[in-house]
């Protein structure tokens, strides 16, 4: 089975590196010196992983063959492919593999059937869940514990804890109206002294 590992950034310096996007909780296997990653347009690769180091937060990749700066910046862009037993889990026991969670059933705490989880989306600021609603819509859920507290892989399901609004908008709605109505009235402002009023004993102290 294939999974998308990382996708290729802007070149680095002009030896050839680039730096990546990871999309694997195993980058130090996936992405290790000798790996050999097949790519999105197939016509870039494959690409043989020559050496990997982080810079200022970032990991930075360079490719055997590929040596210097319009090598790396023709690869921009591009998807790295590696494959994967589909037997396979990963050590931790709180991770998962995308084609783990693709296809299972979508269901909020009391059992009720929210779809079907369809894709894993893994973006620079969090990973997304994203679920087909049986009307055929789809919703994205930010793939964290608070709001996916369960994944249960025996029984192929996913449970969700959602805030109001994150599956039906119009919920947040009216969980802000409600919010407005219970919010106590500010307190009537005091009017200020006039210019004329005589100082309090403290004050000519």
């Amino acid at each position: 089975m294939q999974l998308v590992v990382a996708r290729i950034g802007r070149a680095h310096g002009i030896k050839g590196q680039v730096s990546v996007e990871v999309r694997t909780d195993e980058p130090e296997l996936r992405l290790a010196p000798g790996a050999v990653l097949t790519t999105d347009p197939a016509s870039a690769g494959p690409l043989t992983v020559a050496d990997g180091r982080v810079h200022s937060g970032r990991l930075l990749l360079s490719f055997v063959g590929v040596n210097d700066r319009n090598g790396a910046e023709a690869l921009r862009g591009t998807l790295l492919i590696a494959e994967v037993d589909p037997e396979q889990t990963p050590d931790d026991p709180e991770e998962f593999y995308d084609h783990q969670l693709i296809g299972l059933d979508v269901v909020l705490a009391d059992g009720s059937r929210v779809g079907e989880l369809t894709a894993v989306l893994h973006l620079p600021a969090q990973d997304l869940l994203e679920v087909k609603r049986p009307d055929g819509t789809e919703a994205l859920v930010p793939f964290v514990r608070e709001i996916v507290p369960e994944i249960d892989l025996e029984r192929r399901r996913v449970v969700l804890t959602p805030p109001p609004g994150l599956l039906d908008p119009a919920q947040a709605l009216v969980a802000s109206e409600r919010d407005a109505a219970e919010e106590p009235a500010a307190p009537a402002a005091e009017p200020a002294a006039s210019a004329d009023e005589p100082a309090s004993a403290a004050d000519s102290e």
